[in-house]
């Protein structure tokens, strides 16, 4: 092969991988923004069926965080919605190059991310930096808007549906009330009494002052609800 052709070749497959990755990305964009829509909604009807029966300071709350990040509050639970601004492809190992429509276009592969995470909601009242959060669903979307989703409770094959489903509201919103019924779940259990029978005097003020001393749902301990 001459020179000038392999020049050639090389930037038709940049090219190829640019539009590739800009049409994965505005897809990614597209069912972000639906993401933020279905998360409004089911705080406000949270919220109007909870109003009497709970204080208001558990109420459901919303909040957009900019274009990449979302978070959905609920009780002592905040789940933290993130898109990543890049595109991926998966190593050789993942089922997905299993599926008859990746091997006819293993294109298809691409995907955006978008991660959810639960934390504690005191994690951030109280400004506890050190506290855990915990990877509990992770969406992937690619450039024919078709989605798996992986994580807890969320699917039990992995990429079964992959060829025909596609992203919608109606998805969207059993993923999301997957994931909060999850979190809700998952309970904050008392961590092992050797991991915290020492502190340190920086730690123990932290504590006096605004209960800093490091907290997780999962600290030490195996957990039922991670098996399902």
């Amino acid at each position: 092969m001459s020179a000038k052709k392999k020049v050639v070749n090389q930037l038709d497959g940049m090219i190829l991988k640019t539009n590739l990755k800009q049409e994965v990305y505005q897809k990614a964009v597209g069912s972000f923004a639906l993401l933020k829509e279905v998360l409004k909604e089911l705080a406000d009807d949270y919220r109007n069926k909870l109003k009497d029966k709970v204080d208001d300071s558990v109420l459901p709350v919303y909040q957009e965080k900019g274009p990449f990040e979302a978070e959905f509050r609920l009780g002592g639970d905040m789940l933290i919605f993130s898109m990543h601004s890049n595109v991926f492809v998966f190593n050789r190992e993942h089922p997905i190059w299993k599926l008859d429509y990746i091997k006819a276009n293993p294109l298809n592969s691409y995907c955006g991310v978008f991660n959810i995470y639960n934390f504690l909601t005191d994690s951030f009242k109280y400004n506890r930096m050190e506290d855990l959060g915990y990877l509990i669903a992770r969406i992937f979307i690619n450039r024919e808007n078709h989605f798996f989703v992986e994580g807890k409770r969320q699917s039990t094959e992995l990429v079964k549906d992959f060829e025909s489903d596609e992203m919608s509201k109606k998805y969207m919103k059993e993923i999301i009330e997957t994931a909060v019924q999850y979190a809700i779940d998952f309970d904050l259990l008392v961590p092992p009494y050797d991991q915290v029978k020492i502190v340190t005097v920086d730690q123990m003020n932290a504590e006096i002052n605004n209960s800093k001393i490091q907290t997780g749902k999962r600290l030490g301990f195996k957990f039922n609800s991670d098996d399902v």
